[in-house]
């Protein structure tokens, strides 16, 4: 009897592990987002970690606030993760009328400020980051949405866009590294760090120039998606300059 039971129910364990889907984490690829799998294993086509269909969580809704003459790779870094991480990400900026990064690569905004989404996370970048911090109508959209928002973000001198809407205030943050003087100039009452390349104090994460956009992502992803999420992404991206832990995070 005790064998019959065992065979029954090994047999049920069986179908019921057949049973289950296995799908590429969510990066908005076409070619990967439809695809199926009877078992665990690698995506074929993006190399991201086969995830059981039953346990896909909510996507992140992500808001990239950009102006004319933002640095291409503060905002193309952090997209990058952001997307490999399966989020849904808005790009925003005052109109929708084109916009142009470094003078460079034409941008065209899927929202304007009247009409984007909320967002659990939004994100401003460096570069000529006085068109949007010297933007009365701009600074009070953005405070409009801190009590929707997780959390803020800001890469390279983005800082000085979150800090004239209020939201840097009494916080521990860091920016680009030519910038910390005029920083801390411009935010009296907040810690600036040098030599940082990323500073989470509460639901602000604040990084340093460029490249470190990336970092502060991938801490973020690590923080709401997991370790391995982030570890997926950075081989994916074969971005190994990240290191996990790396950075400063206030506690109090």
């Amino acid at each position: 009897m005790k064998r019959i039971i065992s065979i029954v129910l090994f047999t049920m364990l069986t179908a019921f592990a057949s049973a289950q889907t296995y799908v590429c984490p969510p990066c908005n690829r076409p070619s990967c987002d439809t695809l199926k799998f009877s078992k665990p294993g690698i995506c074929p086509h993006c190399g991201m970690q086969l995830i059981n269909k039953e346990a896909e969580i909510k996507k992140l809704n992500v808001c990239f606030y950009l102006y004319d003459g933002i640095e291409v790779l503060d905002f193309a870094g952090p997209l990058e993760v952001f997307s490999y991480a399966g989020c849904n990400i808005s790009i925003v900026s005052k109109t929708t009328d084109p916009l142009r990064a470094q003078g460079v690569l034409k941008v065209l905004p899927t929202y304007s400020i009247e009409n984007a989404p909320p967002a659990d996370i939004f994100v401003t970048f460096g570069g000529n980051d006085e068109v949007a911090a010297n933007d009365p109508e701009v600074i009070k959209w953005i405070q409009s949405r801190i009590p929707a928002t997780q959390y803020f973000m800001s890469v390279c001198t983005g800082a000085f866009i979150l800090g004239k809407a209020g939201i840097l205030d009494h916080k521990t943050v860091t920016t680009f590294h030519k910038s910390i003087e005029n920083l801390r100039k411009a935010l009296p009452t907040s810690t600036v760090l040098a030599d940082k390349r990323f500073v989470e104090d509460g639901n602000v994460l604040t990084t340093a120039g460029i490249s470190a956009g990336i970092d502060g992502a991938l801490h973020l992803v690590e923080k709401l998606r997991g370790h391995d999420a982030a570890i997926q992404i950075a081989r994916q991206m074969e971005y190994d300059k990240w290191v996990p832990g790396e950075g400063l995070v206030v506690t109090k």
